[in-house]
């Protein structure tokens, strides 16, 4: 028995080894010609169509299908050659689910390319964000999907695994119960990812408002979401946070908006002057849109009022752009013509000072 596994008595068979790599040489050729007439031929029909979705299309999946045939010419020669089915079948069992996990890859990357290119000549601004969060949110769910059964046809090639799986299948329920269980952070990004890819409460590029920061939404992913500051800070908020808990959208249906600025003054104020030099200045302004603008007595109190200066622009930035600079030249205008117009606090302590407790001279 000791003799039949020592290595001593092995012996290659060098006849047989020149005959399978000749085999593959030949099929390697063969198929990788084929290859090359099938897509001369593609080609030649791709550059008759004036659309470009088919060159991006054959793109994409050439590397993928070229290896395919070639996988399949060395499958074609193992039928024959059976000392190279003995060492290709183990390999091909790998191979096969990961070519054809490729080929659906590369077809979701090149579809989203085409749709992403449509969209470049669409001048709506809002239409162009909607579409674009429902391609990024579900190419990544169909990405995941193909990863997920790629890896799952690969690991069932193995016998072990093989019996796993038929072992978990005898008793579905449990195994059910517990990848459920440990799943379920996953299973919860992936169904937040779906419903905002379908319900749209933010897109790619809209203008949020969450936990206290405001900023442009840069990505979507299943599992978060990213968000950039204004300060260039980058927020990672998960994608079940906004299905959630509520938050700000600016510029979910556009980007024009009404923004206020507030001036805290003394009540001796004279709020007439002060609304024409306001409705003056952002007449004037060309930021503005000429949509909303008042300026409103919101507060009186004993020491102070509130004025709330509203005015509107056709965008998010330059609305704040506006705002302030009104801010600025009302508070210069102020100065200059109302000076006792702005607050000003005093406080004098009896003990604050040397002379403060000094009789006055008779």
């Amino acid at each position: 028995m000791l003799e039949t596994i020592n290595p001593a008595n092995w012996t290659i068979d060098w006849n047989a080894i020149a005959i399978s790599s000749v085999s593959v040489l030949v099929a390697v050729v063969f198929a990788y010609l084929l290859y090359r007439f099938v897509f001369a031929i593609v080609s030649r029909i791709t550059q008759l169509s004036e659309s470009e979705a088919d060159d991006i299309l054959i793109q994409r999946i050439r590397a993928p299908i070229k290896w395919s045939f070639i996988a399949i010419g060395v499958t074609l020669a193992a039928q024959i050659d059976e000392a190279l089915g003995l060492v290709w079948e183990p390999l091909a069992q790998f191979l096969r689910p990961a070519l054809l996990g490729w080929i659906a890859y590369n077809v979701v990357k090149a579809f989203v390319a085409t749709l992403e290119l449509r969209m470049e000549g669409n001048e709506d601004p809002v239409a162009m964000r909607s579409r674009k969060t429902r391609i990024a949110v579900l190419s990544k769910i169909a990405t995941f999907a193909i990863i997920v059964i790629t890896i799952g046809l690969m690991l069932f090639a193995i016998p072990s695994v093989r019996s796993i799986g038929t072992t978990m299948l005898a008793s579905a329920g449990l195994a059910a119960l517990a990848i459920g269980a440990a799943a379920q952070p996953a299973l919860k990004s992936l169904i937040a990812g779906l419903q905002v890819a379908l319900t749209e409460p933010l897109r790619i590029g809209d203008l949020v408002k969450v936990d206290g920061d405001a900023g442009r939404v840069e990505e979507i992913k299943l599992p978060f979401v990213t968000v950039r500051t204004w300060d260039e800070r980058l927020l990672i908020v998960p994608t079940a946070r906004f299905l959630d808990g509520s938050f700000e959208n600016w510029s979910r249906v556009s980007e024009m908006l009404t923004g206020p600025v507030y001036l805290h003054l003394d009540p001796i104020a004279d709020v007439g002057p002060i609304r024409e030099e306001f409705e003056r200045f952002v007449t004037a302004h060309e930021l503005f849109d000429g949509r909303n603008l008042a300026l409103l007595m919101t507060e009186a109190y004993p020491e102070s009022v509130e004025l709330r200066l509203s005015m509107s622009a056709e965008t998010i930035g330059d609305l704040w752009t506006l705002r302030c600079e009104v801010r600025e030249h009302m508070l210069k205008w102020l100065r200059e013509n109302q000076p006792d117009a702005l607050i000003r606090h005093r406080l004098e302590l009896p003990g604050g000072h040397a002379k403060a407790g000094e009789a006055p001279a008779p």
